[in-house]
């Protein structure tokens, strides 16, 4: 598993997450405090406070250099 922080501060950017990691079949988790949400799951992601880092957990070994190329538009350092 790997953890990246991401900020996700828009709507669009909401929507353009959930359409990258849903082109993969790993599973993806965000971690705000102490709320865990499927990041496949636009709705759960509208529940977390969106104005904050939020820390995503990537349950992938295989494929992990690709995923974090597509999600590199999103992760904060």
């Amino acid at each position: 598993m790997k953890t990246v922080k991401i900020s996700l501060n828009s709507i669009d950017k909401v929507k353009a997450f959930v359409n990258d990691v849903t082109k993969f079949d790993s599973d993806f988790d965000l971690v705000s405090g102490r709320y865990v949400i499927d990041a496949k799951s636009i709705m759960g992601i509208f529940s977390l406070d969106l104005s904050k880092v939020i820390d995503l957990n990537i349950h992938s070994e295989e494929n992990l250099d690709k995923i974090l190329t597509v999600l590199k538009p999103y992760i904060v350092d």
